[in-house]
């Protein structure tokens, strides 16, 4: 029996590699993580090229289910088992941990790799090696606004590195109220737009003062990656309070204050005019 953790890509059904592919086919169970990211298609559409059927694993299942998964697996050792991840398996800590829980079960787990937003963001045209930290951006409440993220890309900029900014999704989120009275009632999904964090950006800028970032800063609007109708867009921090990006997904990338004569060019050829809402490739 093997426990397979596999990784889409980025698009639709057709980004799985034929390893991965193969790997499903041999399988009798099959769950989709649908929790730290979202594919470009529905669960029946994977489906349908897959030739098998899905569980679907939401928030709740990744974190209070995870052990009844692992123990299904272990019970019914001789049929392979399945868990599907959009982008590549160990780009999130949530599946790293699912990784070394099925280990210290003894259950025998292979990772299938694929392409993920971290090194897709090539597409942006700055270029992967300049990368510093990578941040995670949570939408603020007016209780919570967490500043902290700030300093990463502060780091980041003082290194004369780029910054990618993987911007918040709530899916099946209950409401603060709803979770006190244990009521299973969720709030709509929401996915946040580059335009939410730039107003989040500069909020921050402004309570600190310390003006590592301005509305001049370069950065490029990622839109979609992986999928038919991407859009990536290059301009200031400010213009970006202009751009509309379409639907989710959006991440962000803050980019370096001193560029590479490759990077200046992908730049300009992605730099966005208001007679146009950006380039798609």
């Amino acid at each position: 029996m093997v426990f397979f953790i596999i990784g889409l890509g980025l698009g639709d059904e057709s980004d799985i590699t034929l390893k991965g592919l193969q790997a499903i086919k041999s399988c009798e169970y099959i769950y989709l993580e649908a929790y730290t990211s979202i594919l470009g298609v529905q669960k029946d559409k994977l489906e349908e090229f897959y030739g098998k059927k899905i569980i679907e694993a939401d928030r709740e299942t990744c974190e209070e289910a995870i052990d009844e998964i692992l123990a299904q697996a272990k019970i019914n050792e001789d049929k392979n088992a399945a868990f599907l991840v959009v982008g590549d398996p160990f780009c999130a800590t949530t599946h790293m941990d699912l990784f070394l829980r099925a280990v210290k079960k003894g259950l025998k787990v292979e990772i299938v790799h694929n392409a993920s937003i971290i090194n897709a963001v090539g597409c942006s045209g700055m270029q992967v090696y300049r990368f510093g930290e990578v941040v995670s951006l949570p939408f603020f409440t007016e209780t919570w606004k967490p500043f902290s993220f700030y300093d990463k890309i502060e780091q980041n900029i003082k290194a004369n590195l780029h910054t990618l900014l993987l911007l918040d999704i709530k899916v099946k989120e209950r409401s603060v109220e709803n979770l006190l009275k244990g009521k299973k009632v969720y709030e709509p999904p929401r996915f946040m737009e580059i335009k939410t964090a730039v107003e989040q950006i500069i909020e921050t800028e402004k309570t600190l003062g310390k003006k590592a970032i301005g509305p001049k800063t370069k950065a490029v609007g990622l839109g979609r990656i992986g999928m038919k109708d991407q859009l990536i867009v290059a301009g200031c921090l400010e213009d970006f309070l202009e751009i509309s990006m379409g639907p989710p997904l959006h991440s962000f990338v803050i980019c370096a204050p001193e560029l590479h004569i490759i990077e200046e060019e992908m730049f300009e050829f992605y730099r966005w005019k208001k007679k146009d809402s950006g380039v798609k490739i």
